[in-house]
């Protein structure tokens, strides 16, 4: 598919709530803000609404650039434009950053009006439900009573499944992509290890380094450089890296010798540049947390069965942190229901992070989903 210049220039938005949302953990917040973004126009009967849900690291900047002199486009860019996949000639597409987030959003790094420091620690837990939920609420400011489809991968795809079941009767078509009904031991084990470097490092002061001016960027470098580890596949890091060096010769040292350990190290280090370690923490918790099944006696069909929306399910061969056998357990779930769900795995060596890449069948596929009647 021939890319352009996609949306162009964007600006990030950002909407204030004096509404009190009650949260999942029993806390409430009074009040707080959403940042997001949008592309292309909204119709007017508002039937072409698209909400994108970002993963784990992500934001609103979805698409587009802030600047010419920008480096990188939106984390999406290459699926979100005119004549892209979610083509903005014909769709008006919204994405939000997460409450907790640290894009603009109330977070961990926003100032506690009860005490006018950032929340830090004491910023309550929030979970996929409560993202939906403030979603809704962003969707009625906006003047949409019904998604045309809602759309995530990894962490997004279990809002865009949440979105299904608890508001059944405002989302048309749910797009799951790379995502799974609860996270396996295993992923749980790498979070924790990944929090555990976060709040071992002397600098995160008990979640309140930025009242002590200080970044806990050794255990976010750490978390980060694990999280990659696991977004990778085997085969695709051989084939990008093998064990080139920088050198022709072993120095013997610990200093950066192969190719692989300058592209991680790289990695931690503009992490801890561009996000808040108090949001990795709270992220990974809400990944931990998910699992609809539980209210609905570990009966994944059970928990589904409200959803009405059209389902897209889409898996990637090499990716061993959320496999395609944790994407067809939605699918059995949603076919226990006769739901209408379309299942494609690709192949592909890009592991989990697959769900990001231009791959043509896979763009093709959420074209030809998103232009069928629902």
């Amino acid at each position: 598919m021939p890319m352009d210049d996609g949306v162009g220039l964007v600006q990030a938005q950002t909407l204030h709530f004096d509404q009190p949302l009650s949260l999942e953990c029993d806390a409430t917040l009074p009040a707080y803000d959403l940042a997001y973004e949008t592309y292309g126009s909204l119709n007017a009967d508002a039937s072409n609404a698209i909400l994108i849900c970002h993963a784990l690291s992500g934001d609103h900047h979805a698409a587009g650039r802030y600047s010419p002199e920008d480096r990188k486009p939106g984390w999406w860019d290459n699926c979100i434009g005119p004549g892209r996949p979610i083509d903005t000639n014909r769709y008006f597409v919204v994405c939000s950053n997460n409450l907790g987030g640290c894009g603009g959003s109330t977070g961990p790094a926003s100032t506690n009006p009860a005490t006018s420091r950032p929340w830090g620690p004491d910023f309550p837990m929030v979970t996929v439900g409560d993202w939906v939920r403030s979603q809704a609420r962003l969707a009625e400011a906006l003047g949409i009573s019904c998604w045309h489809a809602v759309i995530g991968g990894s962490l997004g795809g279990m809002q865009a499944l949440e979105w299904s079941i608890r508001y059944p009767d405002r989302i048309r078509r749910a797009v799951v992509v790379a995502a799974a009904p609860k996270l396996s031991a295993q992923n749980i084990a790498f979070n924790e290890i990944a929090r555990h470097a976060i709040r071992s490092d002397p600098r995160f002061h008990d979640g309140r380094y930025l009242e002590h001016d200080a970044v806990p960027g050794v255990g976010l470098r750490l978390a980060r450089m694990l999280g990659h580890i696991t977004y990778l596949s085997d085969d695709g890091m051989r084939a990008r890296f093998g064990r080139d060096r920088r050198a022709d010769q072993a120095r013997f040292n610990f200093d950066v010798e192969f190719e692989i350990e300058s592209y991680l190290r790289y990695q931690g280090e503009s992490f801890v540049n561009r996000f808040d370690a108090n949001t990795y923490l709270l992220m990974t918790k809400a990944l931990d947390y998910f699992d609809p099944a539980q209210a609905a006696g570990d009966d994944l069909a059970a928990a589904l069965a409200p959803a009405s929306a059209r389902f897209l399910v889409v898996a990637f061969s090499s990716d061993w942190r959320f496999s395609p056998k944790r994407s067809r357990e939605i699918v059995q779930a949603l076919l226990a229901n006769k739901k209408q769900v379309s299942y494609l795995e690709i192949e592909s060596d890009f592991g989990h992070d697959a769900f990001l890449m231009p791959i043509p069948l896979y763009h093709r596929a959420l074209s030809g989903f998103l232009e069928a009647p629902a």
